[in-house]
C-alpha cells in the first residue's frame, strides 16, 4: 500500500493505495527527475539511518543467518519498507517482494531477540517472517517454504520447516484476505505438452540458463563499476535513478514493479517489438539501479525479463521448428521460472512458484524440464549466484548442499576403543596409590590427560586429570580414589557421537567411559581423537565416491551399451 501510495502521489498527484502502473503518466521529461529524487532520499536514509537497507534483501538476510546468529537491527524493520516504497514508488524497476522478505525477516529476528531465543530459533523466526511476507504478496505458500529451505534455513528438519509452514499458511490467508484467491499471474489455459514440446522447453531452459549467467555477471560487473566511482556511495542510487528515469522516459513499461508486464507476457499476445524492448530496457534499467546499491527486489525484474525472453524464444521456435508444438504462454512461463532458477539456484522454489502463481497443472512437466536445464547451465558456468555473489565477495561461505550430520548418525560403539587384554591400561583402580599410578603412567602407553577411576566391581567412581595427580600435596601412598572427582559423565554404546562431543566439551576431558546399557559395565573409552578420526574417515569416503563418479566418456559408453542391449545387439 505504501508503494502504491508513493506511486500515485509521484506520478499522478493523487493520494491512493490501489495498485497503479507508472507507465501511464503524463509527466514528460519530469519523469527523469523522479527516480533521481528517490535515489537521493534512499542514499541519505542508508548513510544516516542504516547501510543495511541497500540491496535487494535476500543476500543480506542470508549473511545475518550465516555470520551474526540471525540478529538484524530493529531499525531495519522500519527503514527497509520505507526506503523500498520510496525507491519503487518513484519509478525504481524493482519488485516489492525483496524488501518485504527483508522486512519480514527483520521482524522475525527482532522477535527472536526480544524473546531471548537461541541462534537456531532466531534463524527459524527470521525465515518464518521472510517467507510469510513472500506468501502474502504472491499467495505461494509452498514455494515460500521451499525458498526458506533452499536459501535461508540451510537445513531440512521438522524443528525448522514446521514453524515456517505455519507462517506461510498465515501469509497465504493474508493474501486471500487483502488481495485475491485467483491466480497472481493469470494466463490462458494450456494443454498438456507432447514429447517434442517437452524437449523444446528443455532447450529453451538451456538458453535461459545462459541468460541467467549473463544477467548475474552483468549485475555484479555494474556494481564493480560503481565501486570505482570517486564519489561517496550515498550518491550512487541517484546516479542509478538517472539511468532509470532516462530509460523510463523512452520505455515507460520499465518503471515500477511491473507485475502487469509479467501477466501480459504470459498471455502470449504481446508484439515482438514490445517484448524485445521490455526485455532489453527492463534489464538495463534494473541492473544499473541494483548495481547502484538502492533498495529494491530482484524477483519481479527476473520474472519480467525471463517471461519476455522466453516468449521471444518461443516465437523463434514456432517460426523455425513448428513441429515442436510449443505454446507461447508456456514458453514465457518456462523463461520466467528458468531465469529465476538459473540466477538464484533455487530450483524447486522456481518450479513451484510458477505453478502456484498461474494455477496451471499442465505446466509442471515443461517447468521441470526448463528449470533443470537452466540450473545445470548456471551450475557449470557460474560459481556464485545473484543471491550469494555479494556476500561471497565479503568472505561469507554459503552451503551448496545439505549433508547428514555425521556426528548424529554415528554410534559410540562404532568408534570407541573396546576394553580387552590387548589394549593398554585404560582404567585405574581406586585403591592404587598415587606413587604406583605415576609409575604406571611412565611405563605404559597411556596418552590421555584424563584418568578414569574404577572400583573393584569395575564401576566408574571418578575422574582425575594428570595435572591434579602431579600437583597434589598428598602422600604418595594415598589411594587415588581419595583424590578423584566423584561427578562422572558416562556414555552408552548406543548413544551418538554428537552427545559424546557435548559431554567432552562440558567436562573439558579428552576421554569418556563407554558403558553397556544392559549390564552397566565399562566396555571401553571414547576420546576426542577417536571422534575426529571417525569424522575424517567418513568425509574421505564421501570424497572418494565423488572422485569415482564416471566422467563424460564413461557415461557415453554406458549409454551406448544400454542402447545396444535394448536393440538386441548385445
Amino acid at each position: 500500500m505504501l508503494i502504491n501510495f508513493t506511486t500515485s502521489m509521484c506520478f499522478y498527484g493523487r493520494p491512493a493505495t490501489e495498485r497503479v502502473s507508472p507507465a501511464g503518466n503524463h509527466l514528460g521529461l519530469w519523469v527523469i527527475a523522479l527516480p533521481v529524487a528517490g535515489g537521493i532520499i534512499v542514499g541519505v536514509m542508508a548513510r544516516y539511518g542504516s547501510k543495511a537497507i541497500r540491496g535487494h534483501g535476500i543476500p543480506e538476510a542470508m549473511e545475518k543467518i550465516l555470520t551474526d546468529e540471525s540478529r538484524i537491527p530493529p531499525l531495519i524493520t522500519f527503514l527497509k519498507p520505507l526506503s523500498a516504497a520510496i525507491s519503487i514508488g518513484t519509478g525504481g524497476p524493482f519488485g516489492a517482494e525483496g524488501p518485504i522478505i527483508a522486512t519480514g525477516g527483520a521482524f522475525g529476528s527482532v522477535c527472536g531477540q526480544t524473546l531471548r531465543t537461541t541462534a537456531r530459533e532466531r534463524k527459524v523466526l527470521l525465515a518464518a517472517g521472510a517467507t510469510a511476507g513472500m506468501t502474502a504478496i504472491f499467495g505461494t505458500p509452498f514455494a515460500a517454504i521451499l525458498l526458506a529451505i533452499e536459501l535461508l534455513l540451510f537445513e531440512f528438519s521438522p524443528k525448522s520447516f514446521v514453524p515456517v509452514v505455519i507462517a506461510c499458511v498465515t501469509g497465504a490467508c493474508c493474501h486471500f484476505l487483502f488481495f485475491s484467491t485467483s491466480a497472481t499471474f493469470p494466463m490462458p489455459q494450456v494443454a498438456a505438452p507432447d514429447r517434442n514440446a517437452v524437449i523444446a522447453y528443455a532447450v529453451i531452459g538451456i538458453l535461459i540458463g545462459l541468460a541467467a549467467v549473463a544477467v548475474t555477471k552483468a549485475v555484479y560487473w555494474i556494481e564493480d563499476v560503481f565501486e570505482k566511482l570517486p564519489i561517496h556511495w550515498m550518491w550512487w542510487p541517484a546516479i542509478g535513478g538517472l539511468a532509470v528515469g532516462v530509460i523510463g522516459y523512452f520505455a515507460p513499461l520499465t518503471l515500477g514493479v511491473g507485475y502487469s508486464n509479467i501477466t501480459m507476457a504470459l498471455s502470449g499476445t504481446m508484439a515482438l517489438s514490445v517484448l524485445a524492448s521490455l526485455c532489453l530496457f527492463k534489464f538495463t534499467s534494473w541492473s544499473i539501479a541494483l548495481g547502484s546499491g538502492t533498495s529494491g527486489g530482484t524477483l519481479a525484474p527476473l520474472l519480467t525479463i525471463g517471461s519476455s525472453l522466453g516468449c521471444l524464444i518461443g516465437m523463434a521456435v514456432q517460426q523455425w521448428i513448428p513441429e515442436a508444438h510449443v505454446s507461447l504462454p508456456l514458453c514465457a512461463l518456462v523463461g520466467m521460472a528458468g531465469l529465476f532458477a538459473g540466477a538464484s539456484r533455487a530450483l524447486l522454489t522456481a518450479i513451484i512458484f510458477a505453478l502456484e502463481t498461474t494455477m496451471q497443472e499442465n505446466t509442471l512437466l515443461p517447468l521441470i524440464a526448463g528449470c533443470v536445464t537452466s540450473y545445470m547451465i548456471s551450475f557449470v558456468f557460474m560459481k556464485g549466484t545473484i543471491m550469494t555473489e555479494k556476500i561471497n565477495r565479503r568472505g561469507v561461505v554459503t552451503p551448496e548442499s545439505f549433508h547428514p550430520d555425521i556426528l548424529q548418525n554415528t554410534m559410540v560403539s562404532e568408534v570407541s576403543i573396546l576394553r580387552s587384554d590387548a589394549t593398554p591400561v585404560l582404567l585405574f583402580n581406586a585403591n592404587e596409590s598415587l606413587h604406583n599410578v605415576k609409575l604406571l603412567l611412565i611405563t605404559s602407553a597411556y596418552s590421555f590427560n584424563t584418568l578414569l577411576i574404577e572400583d573393584d566391581t569395575h564401576r566408574i567412581v571418578g575422574t582425575l586429570s594428570r595435572a591434579e595427580l602431579y600437583n597434589t600435596a598428598l602422600s604418595p601412598i594415598t589411594a587415588i580414589g581419595q583424590l578423584a572427582n566423584s561427578k562422572v559423565y558416562t556414555i552408552y554404546t548406543d548413544n551418538t557421537l554428537q552427545l559424546a562431543v557435548h559431554f567432552l566439551l562440558k567436562t573439558k576431558q579428552d576421554i569418556l567411559p563407554v558403558i553397556k546399557r544392559d549390564t552397566k559395565e565399562v566396555s571401553g573409552i571414547i576420546s576426542t581423537a577417536d571422534i575426529l578420526q571417525a569424522y575424517e574417515r567418513r568425509t574421505q569416503q564421501d570424497t572418494l565416491r565423488q572422485r569415482n563418479l564416471p566422467g563424460p566418456d564413461e557415461v557415453w559408453k554406458a549409454i551406448s551399451r544400454s542402447r545396444d542391449l535394448l536393440m538386441g545387439r548385445s
